[in-house]
Order: structure tokens, then C-alpha cells, then sequence
């Protein structure tokens, strides 16, 4: 029970460095857009990119590194299991929207599958990139 923001805990607090987190139901992901990610997060805490979401970021597709454990223990230690809620207390960076739109359109990258509808959509869309 700790959602999204746990598997991030366990993932920082596991590594030996700064760790890329990424959803397991974002099936249109790039190799290149990770990739952006990682170069981009150098001195950088917490690195994400910007999407047209509600957040304007998409925090289950970013790299941590160290100093978000601190920060994400203390966040779970109040209950709050938002993935952005520990934002405030590192330093964090985001690959600008017009980037991540370089690797494609941010709906698509970012699409995650959560309903059979949801399923059904992602392999539509998977047959017409064939």
C-alpha cells in the first residue's frame, strides 16, 4: 500500500545513484525520450518531463536521485501519497514540453493502460505504428 510514490521510495533508496522510474503501463515510451531523461538530469534531484497532463509533468516517467529519499520518507511519514508531493523539498528539473514533442506527441508517449478499454485503445494504436 504506499501506490506509485513507494515503488519511487524503494527505487531511490535502493539505488546507488540517480534511478529512472517509469510506469509500467506507459507501453509508448521511447528509448530516446529515457534517454533525454537521463542526460538531462544532472544536477538535477528530481527530473521529469512536461506533458500537456493536469500536473504539466509526469512524475511515473523521471529520474530520482538520492536526496528524494529524505524527502519522499518524510511525505509518506504525513500519509500523502502524491507523486509530486515531495517536489517542494529537492531540486527539480523537467525536460521542456517542446522537447519531449521531439520524440513525439506527449499523449501517446504518456499514455498509460489502466481499464480493457484502455488495453483495446494501446493495441489500436499499436497495430497502426506496425
Amino acid at each position: 500500500g504506499r501506490g506509485s510514490l513507494g515503488g519511487i521510495y524503494t527505487a531511490v533508496v535502493s539505488g546507488a545513484g540517480p534511478v529512472l522510474c517509469v510506469a509500467w503501463d506507459m507501453p509508448f515510451l521511447t528509448i530516446e525520450l529515457l534517454r533525454a531523461l537521463r542526460e538531462g538530469s544532472t544536477g538535477w534531484d528530481a527530473f521529469l518531463p512536461e506533458s500537456d497532463g493536469r500536473r504539466g509533468v509526469e512524475p511515473l516517467c523521471a529520474v530520482y536521485g538520492p536526496a528524494c529519499g529524505p524527502a519522499i520518507e518524510r511525505q509518506l511519514a504525513r500519509g500523502d501519497l502524491r507523486a509530486i508531493g515531495f517536489h517542494a523539498d529537492v531540486q527539480v528539473g523537467t525536460l521542456p514540453l517542446e522537447r519531449v514533442r521531439a520524440f513525439g506527441d506527449p499523449d501517446v508517449l504518456f499514455f498509460n493502460v489502466n481499464t480493457p478499454a484502455d488495453l483495446e485503445r494501446a493495441e489500436a494504436a499499436w497495430r497502426q505504428r506496425a
